[in-house]
């Protein structure tokens, strides 16, 4: 699996020589590879008038090209903070609560996630094929796509170790711009054209997959909640800047603490752990039917609905499975 920003044709439909002999060298003979595009075929027409584009046909003869629009920027930061508002409105009647829910589309974000990182899987797994995902800069949406990719395909990514790993890899030295997109949160009335809660969206799909697979994956939704928090503030520098560029002229590993370091001491890292676990070497498909996908409550209401029973009955279940 690949992962890049969008080619450069322009509306000259100039060639990439170099472009070209990278992806024939992906490939043996005879064989076929797959590209998804997570922007509309729309979108990849409007870019090339700016010096965009995607890949021809005539260029890449053995390439497939898919198109997967996925929401980033203002329209998503529009719906989570639409969310967060209904979430926290306790005068609306069930009625109009689940038609906020539904007008606001966040619950539609995480399906078209979920079933786009499902069709990267599947070209790799059923296919047995080489893909290669980008959207306009392949520091977003191209992100989230190949992380969930390699959580339904990998079962060491299902870790706590490994998961840490695949965000490290993934999204810290990948270079998506947690500086710009974690700016503010949903509570504040400033919009800032470069926000958007991609990372927190990634975040909930991995719970979906959690829920739906209780025994595949090591860690708990604890550490989801921990590292949206740590995203938007914390006292680690894991997530500070854009890229690694900008981490390096500000020297963050010399002069801030790792969250690795602190979730992984034995007393810390047994907070996340799920007592449930039991290691699945087979692929997860989850479900994006509309039943199947469902609102993720330990977020959206943790500050307006208290957690106690259920941190209890997590802890008896932690003391049982040890004794």
């Amino acid at each position: 699996m690949l992962r890049s920003s969008q080619p450069l044709p322009g509306p000259n439909r100039r060639r990439a020589r170099e472009d070209e002999r990278l992806l024939a060298t992906v490939l043996d003979e005879g064989e076929r590879g797959f590209i998804i595009d997570t922007r509309s075929v729309q979108a990849a027409k409007q870019a090339r008038m700016t010096g965009g584009g995607t890949e021809t046909k005539a260029s890449y003869p053995h390439w497939r090209r898919l198109h997967r629009p996925l929401e980033r920027g203002r329209p998503l930061q529009e719906s989570f903070a639409k969310l967060v508002e209904a979430c926290n409105d306790s005068s609306i009647t069930m009625d109009r609560w689940l038609s906020r829910l539904e007008s606001c589309r966040w619950l539609s974000h995480v399906k078209a996630a979920l079933s786009t990182a499902c069709l990267a899987a599947q070209c790799v797994d059923r296919e047995e094929a080489n893909v290669l995902v980008h959207g306009p800069e392949g520091l977003d949406t191209t992100l989230l796509v190949t992380a969930l990719a390699q959580v339904i395909l990998d079962p060491s990514c299902r870790t706590l170790t490994g998961f840490q790993g695949l965000l490290e890899r993934e999204w810290i030295e990948a270079g998506h711009p947690f500086h710009l997109r974690c700016a503010r949160s949903a509570y504040s009335h400033a919009r800032l054209k470069q926000e958007a809660p991609l990372f927190l969206l990634f975040l909930d799909c991995v719970w979906q997959l959690s829920r739906q697979f209780p025994f595949s994956l090591e860690f708990g939704e604890s550490l989801l909640l921990t590292l949206f928090d740590n995203a938007y503030a914390s006292a680690y520098g894991t997530f500070l800047c854009n890229n690694e560029k900008e981490r390096c002229l500000c020297k963050v590993k010399e002069n801030t603490h790792s969250l690795w370091a602190w979730l992984n001491q034995p007393e810390e890292r047994k907070k996340y752990l799920n007592p449930l676990y039991s290691p699945n070497a087979l692929v997860i498909w989850p479900s994006v039917e509309p039943q199947s996908i469902q609102l993720w409550q330990g977020f959206f209401f943790r500050w307006i609905r208290s957690s106690q029973y259920l941190d209890e009955a997590w802890a008896e279940i932690q003391r049982l499975m040890e004794g």
